[in-house]
């Protein structure tokens, strides 16, 4: 039997007191976005030290600003190093009478299929995923002594409350974090029998513009037409924001936005996406967006210009005939390859201020902004991380786009100048930030087996 085998069938046999180590983790109520429960991430990131010390690592809280991040090494392998990121916080459980049972009391439920899937708020994201590469390292500590290869391990508490304190901590231990590749397990399979391998992320920038008109709401009756209405100029805005066939209409907006390589296209076809069923699924049929190009390519590859919330005058019960002094729009845009946010943002506001009468005047509030991140499939690390998946699932990994944002990815990127291999083992259908989140027992268990694999290609 190789060390490979030997490893797998350690973490065959035994998966009952790895759930029961998951399961001590979930009942940690780390929501980081909510002062009552610092402690708790606290205790959250105590318990992962003490585990990751108890498999050889050494292993620290490290004090932020915020909630604490969780530092490990285990250099004893000679090889290619990998620095492995997760979170320990979670999201509020609230509207807890949605809840089966207790968010944070976790359960195995068993379908009448047989299969069975770990619920409890964090089951997927992220302490169930992260947990798989832990128990990886575990296996491979027990059966060999040594991991393959060199790895530290990342594991920060505030993921779910904005991330503010990471980029500045990823820099100021640029030398001690930085590895030969990054290894992320926060994202899906494709579907529950094919593995995934993100390579391309979407960047962000948001933007809140507030129209201001009168100094006051008005009688609609006594001065409707002659005085400018900011839900109207707005309106106005935000319908320009697009032309006829569904393409952004702001200058310089697809600069840096080649057409999609033609590698990943094909790659992307062959998965055979049924976009019918996609839209199906939330109650639509008909694709919006640009003209000409697929549902798959317009949330993967292609820049958005979307409207998340909007809001002037009366909107309580029954009705009030008032012209409002102030309207306001928040906007989101999904950047990718090439956009430079900052530009982004410069340039919407302009084509905002372009269109706002002479009597009212525009405020601008900015939520974020990060660029889109790609990977190059044909370095080698990708290459072997899909071999393995392949050798674990019985069938290829899929090379996919995302359509939201990972920061902390062109964080890793950027502050430590490395790829990162993007593998997960979530589905779509986890409710992950909703009540009775799950993670599949299967995605637990292949999981753990998959970066025992992974681990194993690395060396090689």
């Amino acid at each position: 039997m190789s060390d490979l085998e030997a490893v797998i069938s350690y973490i065959d046999s035994h998966l009952e007191p790895a759930l029961e180590r998951l399961f001590a983790l979930l009942r940690i109520r780390s929501i980081s976005t909510d002062p009552e429960f610092a402690s708790d991430c606290v205790a959250s990131a105590n318990w992962l030290v003490s585990d990751l010390k108890g498999i050889g690592f050494e292993a620290s809280a490290r004090t932020t600003p915020g909630h604490p991040i969780v530092v490990a090494h285990d250099h004893g392998a000679a090889g290619p190093s990998a620095l492995f990121y997760g979170h320990y916080d979670v999201q509020p459980a609230d509207p807890l009478e949605l809840w089966e049972r207790d968010p944070f009391d976790p359960w195995i439920e068993t379908r009448a299929d047989g299969s069975r899937a770990i619920r409890a708020r964090g089951a997927s994201d992220d302490k169930g995923q992260v947990m798989t590469f832990v128990e990886a390292c575990r296996a491979w500590k027990a059966v060999t002594g040594k991991l393959p290869i060199p790895v530290s391990i990342l594991i920060e508490g505030e993921e779910e409350s904005g991330g503010v304190n990471l980029p500045p901590f990823l820099k100021s231990h640029a030398k001690e974090l930085t590895a030969d590749i990054g290894l992320i397990c926060d994202t899906n399979m494709w579907d529950p029998a094919t593995p995934a391998i993100q390579t391309m992320l979407r960047g962000l920038c948001g933007e809140e513009i507030v129209i201001h008109a009168a100094e006051r709401d008005l009688h609609s009756g006594f001065y409707g037409s002659a005085a400018a209405n900011p839900n109207h100029v707005l309106a106005r805005i935000l319908a320009a924001l697009h032309d006829e066939n569904g393409r952004v209409a702001i200058p310089h907006f697809y600069e840096g936005v080649p057409e999609l390589p033609e590698v990943l296209r094909t790659q992307w076809d062959s998965l055979h996406f049924d976009a019918a069923q996609f839209l199906g699924a939330v109650g639509l049929s008909v694709p919006a967006g640009e003209r000409g190009r697929s549902v798959l390519e317009m949330v993967w590859s292609r820049p958005t210009a979307e409207i998340n919330g909007m809001g002037g005058g009366y909107q309580g019960a029954g009705f009030k005939t008032v012209i409002p002094a102030v309207a306001s729009a928040k906007i989101s845009f999904r950047l990718v390859f090439d956009q430079d946010p900052h530009a982004i943002r410069s340039a919407f506001r302009d084509f905002v201020k372009a269109r706002v009468p002479a009597d009212c005047k525009v405020e601008f509030a900015e939520y974020g902004a990060s660029r889109a991140i790609r990977f190059p499939i044909e370095a080698p690390a990708f290459g072997r991380a899909r071999d393995a998946l392949a050798a674990e699932w019985g069938r290829p990994a899929v090379f996919i786009g995302g359509g939201g944002s990972i920061p902390v990815t062109h964080e890793l990127k950027q502050a430590l100048g490395m790829d990162v291999v993007l593998a997960g083992f979530a589905l779509d259908d986890d409710r992950i930030h909703s009540p009775n989140e799950k993670y599949e027992l299967e995605s637990f268990h292949r999981g753990t087996r998959s970066w025992a694999r992974i681990l194993n290609e690395l060396a090689h």
